[in-house]
């Protein structure tokens, strides 16, 4: 028989060894992501989905491969069990129909190349933005074009079934060259799974529905959303990682709108609404388009196309409120999107106009970005996913 005595030994001989292993373990597994850009590739040279590798200590891309002929996915989304991914066809025309359409890929685990699935009608012209429910089941649409949503089933298999629910936007607001009908921008759900949050540009207003998981159902919620200042131009949305905070970028008076969140009751209260640029930049050519917040829950980012900076702020870890901490040129022009990588160690800005992504160092301290020298070059990028690449033990 063994002692306690003896067995605490041995563990406390063999426990700095297998930390060392662990440590080890955990240090290989994130010395690369798979990085999937979305483009334009109508008018441009971009032949469909780009897929980079990116080396998580230095930032450095490269070219790994391209999934062709795929018609304008701009926007992407990845399963949550990472086995899928899913673009918007963002055009007007799909099989005669008034309407975009949703691509389904399935992802290669050990090459990461994407294999066409299906396509379905996305119902509304235009689809801008997508994003796929925690459970798995359902792809949700915002489409720009038609002003509307709609929620397509998932197979097991990653393919898409014909969307089984679907909302129209209504109304106007006051600029006459943007909003003179709905325009859904995007579409995102909070961390309980439960409501829908769609920026509406057109309307001024961030509609918000009930979720429900188990038919893909989108229903009015009972307080049916959150009213923008006129001409705001909502657009991209994102939570704080505690679900307490929403921001919503405001592509038309270039702001960023703080918001207090319900998540029983799937209502917002605004905080503050602060400005993307300098006081007096004008709005005309102007505009934003990104918005994140860093995995830390410490800063914000959001991007402004004609400057071509990042706006940076400090987030207040007990309000919300955003403290603006300065910004940083993208190094290109129209930065229409950005990511963070997982890590919070990197952000890459995709610019559109001048076909690069540009990799940016993260203070940790400070939330200040420094350029790290590398960049690749990307016909017209206009979305960027992560997928981290996990050692085999």
């Amino acid at each position: 028989m063994f002692s306690s005595y003896s067995i605490l030994t041995g563990v406390l001989i063999l426990l700095p060894i297998l930390c060392s292993l662990f440590d080890s373990q955990l240090l290989s597994a994130a010395e690369e992501y798979r990085v999937y850009v979305g483009t334009y590739t109508r008018g441009s040279d971009s032949q469909g989905i780009y897929q980079l590798s990116m080396d998580s200590q230095t930032g450095k891309l490269s070219l790994v491969n391209v999934t062709e002929n795929v018609d304008n996915p701009s926007f992407l989304a990845i399963h949550p069990n990472q086995k899928f991914l899913y673009a918007v066809n963002e055009v007007r025309n799909f099989k005669g129909q008034k309407s975009g359409a949703v691509s389904a890929f399935s992802i290669d685990p050990q090459s990461g190349n994407l294999t066409f699935l299906n396509q379905q009608a996305s119902r509304g012209g235009d689809p801008c933005h997508l994003v796929v429910d925690a459970t798995g089941k359902y792809v949700l649409v915002a489409n720009y074009g038609g002003g509307n949503i709609c929620s397509l089933p998932l197979l097991k298999n990653g393919a898409l079934k014909e969307s089984t629910s679907f909302v129209q936007h209504t109304g106007s607001s006051v600029n006459p060259a943007r909003q003179k009908a709905p325009h859904a921008h995007s579409i995102n759900l909070d961390p309980h799974n439960q409501h829908a949050i769609v920026a509406d540009l057109g309307i001024d207003q961030l509609r918000v529905y009930q979720f429900n998981a188990e038919d893909g159902s989108l229903t009015p919620n009972p307080v049916p959303g959150f009213k923008l200042s006129p001409g705001a131009g909502p657009r991209h949305f994102t939570f704080h990682p505690s679900g307490k905070w929403g921001y919503v970028i405001n592509e038309l008076n270039l702001t960023v709108t703080a918001m207090n969140y319900d998540a029983n009751t799937g209502t917002f209260e605004e905080i503050q609404t602060i400005p993307t640029v300098p006081t007096g930049t004008d709005f005309k050519g102007n505009s934003t388009a990104e918005v994140q917040v860093h995995p830390s829950g410490k800063f914000l980012y959001g991007s402004n196309r004609g400057p071509n900076t990042l706006a940076m702020y400090r987030i207040d870890e007990q309000t919300g409120k955003l403290t603006s901490i300065g910004s940083q040129p993208t190094g290109g022009a129209m930065p229409r999107n950005f990511k963070i990588d997982p890590s919070g160690m990197f952000l890459l800005a995709a610019n559109q106009n001048t076909n690069n992504i540009v990799v940016f160092r993260i203070d940790q301290k400070t939330g200040l970005l420094q350029p790290t020298g590398h960049e690749i070059q990307v016909p017209k990028p206009v979305c960027i996913k992560f997928l981290p690449i996990t050692a085999t033990p």
